[in-house]
């Protein structure tokens, strides 16, 4: 099975995120979409992030009637902090008969060249790169690169940052995540005070 990892910290999870994942299982050969929620760092506490099992939780309520679309909580167990490198070593190992790719959106492949390992990713997994306005321009080496895949998902230019302030603001944010998610949120009183 042809497995695309969409890491991040998902915090919330939103219909972007939804978008770009379903794209991404419908539109290339992945067959799923895990999304690996990245664990708080020891070494940065943010006021405004929720504990690591209740964004797990949205993004489990987010994803449960998509067949294609998988939360994943692979990296609570790694030690801290943790490179990308490490988790699809790990992923490797512990699923050796699954192909793992990469999710990204345009503005990581700018810096891409500046990640842990980063030469040895692009030899051993696929990278699926979705568009995102963002400034800067992609290294010269990624270019008609073979194992890098631009997918021409929708552009979608809405944020967990800019959902979490509206809702600390007081405004409506439903339309702007998924509908239980939205239900989990409203009921945990999350991010109205931070």
């Amino acid at each position: 099975m042809k497995v695309g990892l969409y890491f991040g910290t998902f915090n919330p999870i939103h219909v972007g995120h939804l978008t770009i994942a379903n794209h991404m299982a419908e539109h290339s050969d992945l067959d799923q979409v895990w999304f690996v929620v990245t664990p708080q760092s020891p070494f940065k506490k943010k006021s405004s992030m929720l504990d690591n099992h209740q964004r797990l939780e949205m993004v489990y309520r987010a994803t449960k009637d998509y067949t294609k679309l998988r939360p994943s909580d692979i990296e609570f167990g790694l030690k801290q902090p943790n490179y990308t490198i490490d988790t699809l070593t790990y992923l490797h190992e512990k699923f050796g008969e699954h192909e793992f790719a990469l999710i990204m959106g345009e503005d990581n492949l700018k810096s891409f060249h500046k990640w842990k390992n980063y030469e040895l990713i692009l030899e051993n997994y696929n990278i699926y790169v979705y568009p995102r306005l963002s400034e800067g321009k992609i290294d010269t080496r990624f270019n008609d690169h073979p194992k890098i895949f631009n997918i021409s998902a929708p552009i979608m230019e809405l944020s967990s940052t800019f959902i979490r302030q509206e809702i600390k603001a007081g405004r409506n944010v439903r339309p702007m995540l998924p509908d239980n998610v939205w239900h989990y949120i409203d009921e945990m009183n999350f991010y109205k005070h931070f």
